[in-house]
């Protein structure tokens, strides 16, 4: 986080002079961080990619307040709601949010995916564990679906069908990165494996604090990233529907999940003791390779399919 004003807490909200600024800063805080979204708008083309940074920063934003901000989180993600308001009205003085009221007009976006974003991160203060899988995967309808339904519009995509392919991935990138982080949400006083799968297994919430390896947690994870694989393998025909940098793109974001469930299985699913990551080799291997393929005629994840 960075400096904050007033008492609704927003993150960075020094004063820019101009949209041109507002989005600079966006695209400074893009491409300060290593996730696939920040990597993948590189690739897009130059009219789209500073509005891949303001919708970065609008999501960036809203997880900070949910994970990271001390005081009262639902009071700060309210004010993150009424500053959302304001872009769209084309009044906001916020640098994301100005930068983000062009987008919005620009590709006619809708709210909803905007409000079930922060709507994930309220639930993220009151729910802390989850009961069943199905629960799990209605939570990624509020907290990973709608950021593939932004990308889509930018892309000039509104086909539900293709809205549809994309919730497949985008819950697996949130499965992947759940599993993924398990001793992290742990510490934040969450655990997003479902509790039907740790009482299958028989792992006790002793085990996660204790970052305890058992067998059975490592079956239990197991089972979590197979099903997660499924839905990624589910979300592929999106990619053969696109084209271009969009193709490129959207296989990027599907490459870097399956690369961490990859990463999970080659550990032996212990996500306690190590957390899994792509070395900064990895990412750019990564890149290439998905870019090369694609470039070549061949399907741009036909080697991450085969791993």
């Amino acid at each position: 986080m960075s400096d904050t004003t007033g008492p609704s807490t927003l993150p960075f909200s020094s004063p820019v002079s101009s949209e041109a600024e507002s989005f600079a800063v966006c695209e400074r805080l893009t491409k300060g961080h290593y996730e696939n979204f920040s990597v993948a708008s590189r690739l897009m083309p130059r009219d789209l990619q500073k509005h891949f940074y303001s919708i970065y920063a609008f999501c960036r934003g809203v997880d900070d307040l949910g994970d990271e901000i001390e005081g009262d989180r639902l009071a700060a993600l309210d004010a993150w709601q009424a500053e959302l308001e304001l872009a769209y009205a084309g009044e906001s003085a916020h640098p994301y949010f100005i930068a983000l009221q062009s987008t919005i007009r620009e590709f006619d976006i809708p709210r909803e995916p905007f409000l079930r974003l922060i709507e994930a991160n309220r639930r993220d203060q009151i729910i802390t564990r989850h009961q069943s899988f199905e629960d799990v995967l209605e939570y990624c309808t509020y907290s990973a679906d709608p950021v593939g339904h932004l990308v889509l519009y930018l892309l000039g995509h509104r086909e539900p069908e293709l809205h549809e392919l994309s919730n497949f991935t985008c819950t697996a990138l949130q499965l992947a990165n759940f599993w993924q982080d398990v001793s992290r949400d742990y510490d934040m006083g969450r655990i997003y494996i479902p509790q039907e799968t740790l009482e299958r297994f028989g792992v006790t919430e002793s085990d996660i604090s204790a970052k305890n390896p058992t067998r059975a947690f490592k079956d239990a994870m197991k089972f979590e990233v197979d099903r997660a694989r499924d839905y990624f393998i589910r979300g592929l025909p999106l990619i053969d529907r696109l084209e271009g940098k969009a193709k490129i793109d959207i296989a990027l974001f599907t490459a870097g999940g399956m690369s961490v469930l990859n990463k999970i299985e080659q550990q032996d699913y212990d996500v306690l003791s190590n957390r899994p990551t792509l070395s900064k080799f990895e990412k750019v291997r990564m890149l290439a390779g998905t870019f090369v393929r694609a470039k070549l005629g061949f399907h741009p994840l036909s080697k991450a399919m085969r791993n």
